[in-house]
């Protein structure tokens, strides 16, 4: 049983240690050993504390021994679990509802409608070829059991992307946006302070930290996962895998070359192009909804395989940030081009825009 005396008895043996030993390694081995040493104190002091329930009840005279001194008691060992409390599949499948929706602002699923009733009606030049065969099928079976307005509604609760009103007393992530586009911003603003170090000090080996900080990366992550995965609750997982399989076909049949050849198109990109001038009132903002729908699927699957841990070692946070550093540049650049992401202040202000301090005010609801 570790009581306060000893549990103050450990710290104080494990600073005098430190301070003795210290001195004598070199700063790669210092750092090292002060992670080790801060983790074998914690399993030390958690693996000599009486389970919970049988210090409490000592507490307030209940146990078999009476009252005891507060010197007797077992120290409180309370865990903070909160950061590891989430649920890392319902965030994987909001990644993939977020391609998902960037699949629908660039209106892949009107174009294959539309394709579906011009083959039913004979207004398209195909018979036999496997786009014909492929709309066949989407016409016989129907596969796609989740309609438009349960995507809209998924959109709603995830993101709090669109108008659809949401069912009464779903968890909508009103702040989704603000906090993806923050975090974004945090993330590649702390990589280009770190060149920026790197270049005025000369060496990537002179003090290891850059001029940045990672606490505001990992809390903005840490807010962020927390606040998805609040929202991502019913059939979001069921409704990210069918119609990821859905669009999948989608993508495979606008890419069958009946179907291009009936349009006079070399891509499949070309004939959602195509179709959707002619049919559904203008093209969208296909390359920019592109790289945000591959950007933003990336950053989401890193924010759910990340724990944001605090004492992280700062080479590790950059080895594991870097690539997604990358994909948030990426992010960023193509959101700046879209109707919009014109009024996105820019990463130096982004945090005050995030919070609403900034000189322009966002809108209640977003389309990004």
């Amino acid at each position: 049983m570790t009581n306060s005396a000893t549990h103050d008895a450990l710290e104080r043996l494990l600073q005098r240690f430190l301070r003795d030993e210290l001195p004598n390694l070199s700063p790669s081995e210092r750092a090292a050993v002060e992670s080790q040493f801060e983790d074998r104190f914690r399993n030390l002091v958690d693996s000599s504390t009486t389970a919970t329930g049988y210090s409490f009840p000592n507490l307030i005279g209940f146990g078999p021994e009476g009252v005891k001194p507060f010197d007797d008691l077992p120290y409180p060992r309370l865990r903070a679990d909160f950061d590891e409390s989430v649920t890392p599949s319902q965030i994987h499948a909001a990644a993939e509802l977020y391609f998902i929706y960037q699949s629908e602002r660039m209106k892949v699923f009107q174009v294959v409608d539309v394709l579906r009733r011009l083959f039913a009606h004979g207004r398209m030049k195909i018979q036999r070829g496997p786009g014909a065969r492929g709309l066949y099928i989407l016409e016989k079976w129907k596969p796609l059991r989740y309609s438009r307005r349960d995507r809209m509604i998924a959109y709603r609760r995830v993101f709090n992307y669109g108008s659809m009103p949401a069912p009464q007393g779903a968890v909508v992530n009103r702040n989704f946006h603000f906090q993806f586009v923050a975090f974004n911003s945090a993330l590649a603003q702390y990589f280009r302070d770190l060149v920026i170090a790197e270049v005025v000090r000369g060496s990537s080996e002179i003090a290891d930290r850059p001029f940045g900080t990672i606490a505001t990366v990992q809390r903005l992550g840490t807010d962020l996962r927390y606040a998805v995965d609040r929202a991502s609750y019913g059939n979001v997982l069921a409704l990210a895998q069918e119609v990821g399989n859905y669009l999948q076909e989608c993508m495979e049949l606008l890419d069958a070359p009946d179907i291009k050849k009936s349009f006079d198109a070399m891509t499949k990109w070309d004939v959602i192009e195509a179709v959707s001038i002619r049919h559904l009132g203008g093209m969208a903002e296909l390359s920019q909804r592109a790289k945000m729908a591959d950007a933003g699927r990336r950053i989401l699957q890193f924010i759910a395989s990340n724990d944001f841990k605090s004492g992280l070692d700062p080479d590790l946070f950059r080895s594991e940030a870097k690539p997604i550093a990358s994909q948030a540049e990426a992010w960023i650049a193509a959101y700046r081009l879209t109707e919009e992401g014109r009024r996105f202040p820019g990463v130096n202000r982004n945090l005050r825009w995030a919070l609403g301090l900034g000189d322009r005010t966002a809108p209640a609801r977003i389309s990004a």
